[in-house]
Order: structure tokens, then sequence, then C-alpha cells
């Protein structure tokens, strides 16, 4: 491993090699190798990396990490880093770090910078303004192609991206948008007015992140403008910013799923007690909820010690219809994340539920009867009144996970707290009313 080659050079006093095996690295690779080494290797090696690669590093890497380099760092040497860092990933940092680190680092920071930190911070946790950089070429519609790629000259090297390049007006209202590729192509005395795009997508600083990934991703952008209320140009989004976004949301809806309160740590870094807490909740709500089902067994308990054979089947038929359940409501709530599917859809998506839950019951129905007249050596009528159960129980479940999802998001609820818990309990109640009166009603038991 290369960490290992690094620590032996180190152990050598090899210093002269250790910086160029680093300089052959990538900087992601780099913060991979760096995170392996014990902290005070990592110093070392971290304060042998040139300044722009250091700062690139430092970006990638976990807050437990840029804590420790921050504090075992002069004030010279976190100025030089956090002058480095495009103002997003410093925002990060910022949010990120306990009250002594934030103080170190907004200490070393010049006052321009510390003031976009604090509007920045300002912005509400989870709306677009939150995620945002500062860091953009802005241009009038009034210059030339030639003199906008000057001004990128001389202004483009600070900015995070320069690949889209915005035009304002007077008051910073966003009047449009040209890349950098127009520019180059077109010729030197034509205007930044013929060539840009006046028809530009934005957000406002307001708006849930989430519907600002959705609106990226729609667009296939690589960065996308920010603008207040009054359409003035304050920041733009970038795609790095959009895919953590992303991975958030996901990993926000599998723990929901999982009927678990979501974690904003990794797994390993996570104390028990916290993941206790964030699981039990649900736990608590899933088995409260359970007693239904026991009532309902317990309703129909002479009906099942007259025919005990019943029992056997009961965790077949509530899994079976769990399980339909779950992939109904997978494949809904992720065309609703997609904006696929709405409220208007909901009679359409039961159509199709209800015609899916037809051809797959009839095939598990089939297949099950089979089994059970080969293998379980029972009567014809239980098993036609298990099969005949599970035909039925499929397709509720089928319909069931396919409406709630949508019927959540219509009551602004979060879909995905109808993909586990809620449906689970619905599904093993319904399952256990239809394969009861199946029962009472083809084996005339009461």
């Amino acid at each position: 491993m290369m960490a290992n080659k690094i620590l032996q050079l180190l152990e050598e006093q090899n210093l002269r090699a250790v910086r160029e095996e680093t300089l052959k690295m990538n900087y992601v690779d780099l913060e991979q190798l760096l995170e392996e080494m014990p902290q005070d290797k990592m110093l070392v090696v971290f304060r042998m990396l040139p300044k722009e690669t250091a700062a690139e590093v430092f970006a990638e890497m976990d807050s437990e990490y840029q804590q420790f380099l921050v504090e075992a760092m002069t004030d010279d040497e976190v100025a030089g880093i956090v002058d480095r860092l495009y103002m997003d990933d410093t925002v990060d940092l910022v949010e990120e770090m306990p009250a002594n680190v934030v103080k170190k680092v907004l200490r070393n920071t010049d006052e321009t910078k510390r003031k976009i930190i604090n509007q920045i911070l300002n912005y509400p946790e989870d709306c677009a303004g939150s995620i945002m950089t500062t860091e953009f070429v802005d241009l009038k519609k009034e210059m030339s192609a030639g003199d906008a790629l000057e001004h990128i000259r001389k202004t483009g090297m600070n900015k995070e991206t320069i690949d889209t390049c915005y035009v304002i007006d007077g008051q910073r209202k966003l009047e449009g948008e040209v890349t950098i590729r127009k520019l180059i192509l077109s010729r030197p005395d034509e205007s930044v007015k013929a060539l840009m795009d006046a028809n530009v997508k934005s957000v406002q600083t307001l708006m849930d992140k989430e519907d600002a990934a959705y609106l990226f991703r729609k667009y296939n952008l690589v960065s996308m403008p920010v603008v207040d209320m009054e359409n003035r140009l304050v920041g733009i989004i970038t795609a790095d910013d959009v895919i953590d976004v992303i991975e958030q949301e996901n990993t926000e809806d599998f723990h929901k799923m999982a009927a678990m309160t979501p974690s904003e740590q990794e797994y390993l870094k996570t104390n028990v007690f916290v993941l206790a807490k964030n699981r039990i909740i649900w736990l608590l709500v899933l088995m409260v909820s359970a007693t239904l089902t026991g009532y309902i067994i317990r309703h129909y308990e002479a009906t099942l010690s007259q025919v005990v054979a019943l029992t056997a089947y009961i965790p077949v038929l509530m899994d079976t219809g769990g399980n339909a359940g779950s992939q109904s409501s997978t494949m809904i709530i992720r065309s609703l994340a997609l904006n696929e599917l709405g409220f208007r859809n909901i009679f359409g998506v039961i159509w199709k539920e209800f015609r899916v839950g037809v051809i797959t019951a009839a095939i598990l129905a089939v297949v099950n009867l089979l089994r059970i007249l080969i293998f379980d050596r029972v009567g014809i009528w239980i098993a036609l009144t298990v099969c005949g159960s599970m035909f039925c129980i499929v397709i509720t479940a089928k319909v069931v996970g396919g409406m709630l999802p949508i019927l959540a998001e219509r009551l602004h609820m979060d879909p995905v707290i109808m993909a586990s818990p809620l449906i689970t309990t619905i599904v093993d109640t319904v399952s256990l009313l239809i394969y009861f009166a199946f029962a009472t009603t083809l084996l005339g038991i009461a």
C-alpha cells in the first residue's frame, strides 16, 4: 500500500522521496492516503504539499481530520489554506467545526470573506442559498467577446468555475448567461449581448436545495445561478454541491425506508447510543402497531383451533404481502422523487398496480398451490384457502403500496415514511383479515 511506503520513507527520513511520491498523486488519492496515516505523520506529509494541492486535499477531508489540522497548524498556515478554499468549502468548514476551531479559522480570514461567510450561514440549512458559492464570473452585456475574455483572465483564477459566465446589469440583476466556449469561438468584437442566452434557469436563495438539485439535473447544468427576491445575482450552485445534496437526500431516504431517523455521520463514527436513539422510535411504533395483528389472531383463535394447519401459513402470507407492497412503494417513491408522478396520476397508478398485482398474484398463487399439494399434503380446501388469500393479498398490497406514497405527498408528508412502517402495518392487518375471511368461507368454520 502507498501509505505503508510513505511511512517507510518517513522512518528513513527520506523527505525528498516522500515529496516526489505525493506530487505524482491526485488530490483525492492524497486525501485517502493521509486519512490512513497516524495523525502525527499525516501532519508532516500535509505540510510538505504545495499550497494549492494542500487546499484541495483539505477540502476533501472529513471534518475530524480538518479539525485536527486546523488545531495543529499555525495561524499563517491556516490563513494560507483558508485563502485558497472556495467559498462553499469554507462555509462547510465553519458549519461543522467546534467553536474554538471556528474562531481560529475566522481570525485568519480577511474581513470581506468573513462577511460573505456570515451571509451564507444566515440562510436556512435546507435552502439553495446555504450551498451556493459567491465565486463566479459576471459580465456586462455591453462588453465585447474580447473584453469579456480579458476580464476572465484577470479574475477567473479565484473563481470556482469559468465554464459559464453570468451577465448582469448595473443593479446586479441577472440578464443572461454565456459559455466560455462561445466567447472563445466568437469574433473578438462581437458583443456579449448578442452571444448570451437570455433564457437562463435560476433558483431563488430560499428554494429547497432538493428542488434546486432536481432543476439542476433536469436541465443538465454544470452550474446554476442563485438570485434573491429581486432577481439580483448573489451566487451560483456547482455540480459538486448538487452531488452532495443528492447523496445526502438518498441516504436520508434509505434510513427512513428502513424505519430509522437519518444520521448525519458515517456509520462507524456514530455513537452507539445515537444509533439506538435513531432506531428505537420506529421500533416502538411498529411494535405497538403489531398488536393490532395480535388482536386479529386472538379473535380468530377458534378458527385456528379447528384447523391448526392454517397457522403455519400466516408468516408466508404476511411476508409475501409486505414484500409486494414494498416493491410498489419503492417504484412510486422513486418516480415521485424524479417528478414523473403526482397526485393527478393516482388513479392511473392504482389501475396499473392492480393489473401488475393480478399477474404476479396469479403466478404466486399457482406455484404456492402446487407446492402445498406436493409437499405439505394438506386437503385441497386448505390449499385453496391459502392460495386464494395470497392472490387477494398481493393485489391489495400492490395497490396500497402504490397509492399511499402519492397520498402522503398530497398531504405534505414525506412519502418515504410510507415505504416501510405504515405499509407493513396496513398490509399485515389486511392480510390476516383476508386470510380468515377465506378460511371461514371455504372451510365452513366460524
